[in-house]
């Protein structure tokens, strides 16, 4: 069987965790995931099965929703409550007014550029991040682009503890694929002064998949058919523009032979499904302009 299924990833799980636990419900070596989300953090983990593993690259996963709760005051060596106090020689806590933390937060939209954190999966010369750091190591690394896309605080006003520096404030975040939260909340926090970390981080939709969609460990494997969960993978890269193959075609695109089609709007290069009259997902082709052929790129059927 193969497709989609949404995980609401319980606290304390790595990302491979959810992967193993899959592995023994569904019975099933071929399952991967398109995100990672910290052991501390949970909510939206898309999980693919089976041939929807080849789909990893034109899922619509680009923007990512969470639910983050910051605590100011100080900063951790991690950036969340997992790690080590880090103490601030010299800081003197001051009262943050809703004027300070407006100015701030609006700062943080749009492109902005962020330093990857040690403690992460990111590489770099052929080792993680966070393997580097928990050797003591810590290396330069250099700023990218991410984009903030909303920015919200969800609470009416600041907490009598802003006053004594200490104090949490919840945030609703909306970004492009690759945002750390986690650097987010550090710089927001070294912006306004007491410094900062992540307290709780809950991932509450990745591209168009939200908690709507979701289901927890438990949940799937006290269904009867946990196969009879999964998201088709047509649905899956749904955003995608779809072209019906004749019948005389699908084995022939099975075989990674190109089909003659022409359409106006189509950009070369643009990937789109291709379908079975039946509706169902062939392959994912790339549109060639000059001769008119979409090119199976990957081959599902």
């Amino acid at each position: 069987m193969n497709g989609i299924l949404i995980i609401d990833k319980p606290e304390g799980l790595t990302s491979h965790d959810v992967v193993a636990c899959l592995r023994r419900i569904l019975k099933t070596k071929k399952i991967g995931h398109t995100g990672t989300l910290d052991p501390f953090a949970t909510g939206v983990l898309v999980m693919l099965v089976g041939k929807a593993t080849r789909l990893a690259a034109y899922l619509d996963k680009d923007e990512k929703e969470y639910d983050a709760l910051v605590k100011f005051g100080y900063a951790t060596d991690t950036g969340d409550r997992t790690g080590t106090r880090l103490e601030r020689e010299g800081y003197e806590p001051k009262q943050i007014t809703p004027d300070d933390l407006i100015r701030t937060i609006s700062g943080f939209m749009g492109e902005i550029k962020q330093v990857p954190p040690m403690y992460s999966a990111k590489k770099v010369d052929g080792r993680r991040l966070y393997e580097l750091a928990r050797e003591g190591k810590e290396i330069e690394r250099a700023p990218v682009p991410v984009t903030i896309f909303k920015l919200q605080l969800n609470q009416d006003r600041l907490p009598q503890e802003a006053e004594a520096g200490t104090f949490y404030l919840r945030f609703q975040v909306t970004c492009s694929a690759g945002t750390y939260i986690r650097t987010l909340a550090e710089d927001i926090g070294r912006e306004l002064g007491p410094m900062a970390h992540l307290e709780e981080l809950r991932r509450v939709r990745a591209g168009q998949f939200g908690l709507d969609r979701a289901l927890t460990l438990e949940e799937l494997e006290a269904q009867a058919d946990p196969y009879s969960s999964l998201i088709p993978m047509s649905e899956a890269v749904a955003h995608l523009p779809s072209i019906t193959l004749p019948v005389e075609r699908v084995e022939k695109t099975l075989n990674g032979m190109s089909t003659r089609f022409s359409a106006d709007g189509l950009n070369e290069g643009q990937n789109l499904r291709m379908l079975n009259e039946a509706g169902e997902l062939i392959a994912i082709g790339t549109y060639n302009a000059e001769e008119e052929s979409i090119q199976p790129k990957v081959v599902l059927g």
